[in-house]
């Protein structure tokens, strides 16, 4: 019997990547999304299932499970990489774009783990989340966005914990800065010149020098995923380029080659 994989937000950017990646490696691979069309075209392109749905709508992660399960006949593999950002401070962050956040970023990964437990303990089974190094270091006006992926992390590791015992892992990937379609607007809105010239702005302190590509994060995911990973359980594993490393306090005294 084939392997079976359930990404959330699978329609664009990581989430694309993951499910290319895992249908390379002979998964069969289901995508969940709120808009139809990116995630059908991600699933023709690999034979797989794409599932509307808004993963923080219990009803929705419930069917996106059930329908996964129906097509492919099990659930190997989960992850959990719908998410959305939010702008603001404390004082000017409207407590609906917060609430709206968790909504997706942390609640509906819980709906949809708790909609996929039982297959996985069944199977033995993978989890991972895609967090963020926002989750890691505070950023200027992004207190929903960090928050939520700070909140993340840690709902991973309790699922770790809690289903460990049982033979299901769970661990959190936290990428830096990914061309992305969601970053390459946060590029082009930053005024900084060309997106070319922002993401080197950006990056000027990573010591790798670049964003990431989809490729590289889904890469670690399908590793975390895999028996080669078999005794990776509950970790927060930055794939930054170096970025969470940096004491930005100290660069000042270096000289880099």
């Amino acid at each position: 019997m084939s392997r079976v994989a359930l990404v959330t937000g699978g329609g664009t950017g990581i989430g694309a990547a993951v499910a290319r990646r895992l249908a390379t490696e002979g998964y069969a691979v289901s995508v969940t999304g709120r808009r139809s069309g990116p995630i059908e075209e991600v699933a023709e392109e690999i034979g797989g299932l794409a599932v509307v749905a808004d993963v923080g709508v219990a009803a929705d992660a419930d069917r996106a499970v059930a329908e996964t399960v129906a097509r492919f006949g099990s659930l190997d593999a989960l992850v959990l990489n719908a998410g959305i950002g939010g702008e603001g401070s404390l004082l000017d962050l409207d407590p609906a774009t917060f609430e709206s956040v968790f909504r997706t970023n942390v609640f509906g990964a819980l709906l949809v783990a708790r909609a996929a437990m039982p297959q996985l303990l069944e199977r033995h089974g993978a989890v991972v989340t895609i967090g963020s190094v926002a989750g890691m270091r505070a950023a200027p006006e992004s207190l929903a966005y960090c928050s939520s992926k700070a909140a993340l992390a840690m709902l991973t590791q309790c699922i770790a914990l809690d289903h460990g015992p049982a033979g299901v892992r769970a661990n959190c990937v936290c990428p830096g800065w990914v061309r992305t379609p969601m970053a390459d607007g946060e590029m082009d809105a930053l005024g900084l010149g060309t997106r070319e010239e922002a993401y080197a702005t950006v990056t000027q302190h990573v010591p790798l020098r670049r964003p990431s590509l989809p490729e590289e994060i889904a890469g670690t995911v399908v590793w975390l995923l895999s028996s080669d990973a078999s005794y990776v359980n509950g970790a927060v594993l930055a794939v930054d380029g170096g970025h969470t490393m940096v004491d930005v306090g100290t660069l000042a005294f270096g000289r880099v080659a």
